[in-house]
This record gives C-alpha cells, structure tokens and sequence, in this order.
C-alpha cells in the first residue's frame, strides 16, 4: 500500500494480520508532524535526500538504502505504543543523516562506518533535546556515543537476522 504521508512517499508492506494500515500511517503522519515542529530544517533537509520511506518487517529499527535512497521503518516498532513518536522520530532523523552523507557524495570506508554512525547519533542526541518527552532519546543516544568502533557499527549477519524477525513473526501469529 502506497501513500504519501507529509510530502513524503511511504509504501507500507504490512505482513502482521494484528497491525492495522490505517495505525500505521497515522504515527506516521504524527512522527513527521513532530519533525516538522520541533525540526523543520531537518525535514526540508529529508524530503530532499530520500525518495521515500518503507515501512515493513525488518531486524532492526530503520535503515538507510543508498541505491534506492529510501528509509526503512520497521513495521512493528512504528505501532509500538511502548515507542514514543519521538523514538520513532529519533530513527528517522538518524537514517535520514545516512541519505545527507549518501547525498553529499561522501565516499563510506568501513572505517568511517564508525564516525557516520556517531554523526547519526550525536542528530539523536540534539533531537532528544529538543523535542519535548525526549528523555528516552537523550539516554538511548549518549550510551551509544561512548562505545567502541565495533560496538557502534557492528558487522551484521543479515541472515541470521532476518531468521529472528521470521520466528518472531511466527510467535506472534500462533498468539
């Protein structure tokens, strides 16, 4: 299902029965509201280095496709209510970081996967500091910043991975 949500082309590939369309576009549209009021350079920023945003079952919180220049969502994480909307805003903002380095032609080593990856959360971190109820995001993006290389951008067995989401999903449907 494809809608565009704020200016922003959102395709939603909802495999969970539980999880209803209709929620998922509205935190959507509530998530992109909080970064348009607390963060309007940011979101003109993102309307202009993404061509959309996925929403769908995936192994982590968001991501960024550089050959598609599009963000992921997970789908279960934007319906979560135990989630705010500016956890759910901290992912995007973050990912939408990864489009800004990907749009400024900078060439990615795994070396600076590191230093991208505390430029994301430094983004976060700002975030949580400005948007009110941001507490969570300021705890989650401090701990992270004082990790290690590897701890902070660690290799990912996407396989092994994408196992975890599917029995996840199996659990949840024999529920």
């Amino acid at each position: 299902m494809r809608r565009s949500v704020r200016g922003i082309d959102v395709l939603l590939e909802n495999t969970r029965p539980d999880i209803s369309d209709d929620d998922v576009f509205a935190r959507l549209d509530a998530v992109l509201a909080l970064i348009e009021q607390y963060a309007p350079a940011k979101m003109r920023r993102l309307r202009k280095d993404i061509a959309g945003i996925d929403v769908k079952r995936f192994a982590c919180r968001g991501a960024f496709f550089s050959e598609t220049r599009r963000i992921l969502c997970e789908l279960t994480f934007v319906v979560n209510r135990d989630f705010s909307l500016a956890e759910i805003a901290s992912s995007i903002l973050h990912e939408g970081v990864h489009a800004r380095v990907h749009a400024a032609g900078v060439f990615r080593t795994p070396a600076s996967l590191a230093k991208e990856e505390r430029l994301c959360r430094a983004t976060e971190l700002w975030w949580g500091r400005t948007v009110p109820n941001g507490e969570r995001v300021v705890e989650r993006a401090s701990a992270l910043l004082t990790m290690s290389d590897e701890e902070v951008a660690p290799v990912v067995d996407w396989r092994v991975a994408a196992q975890r989401v599917a029995e996840a999903d199996r659990r949840a449907r024999e529920e």
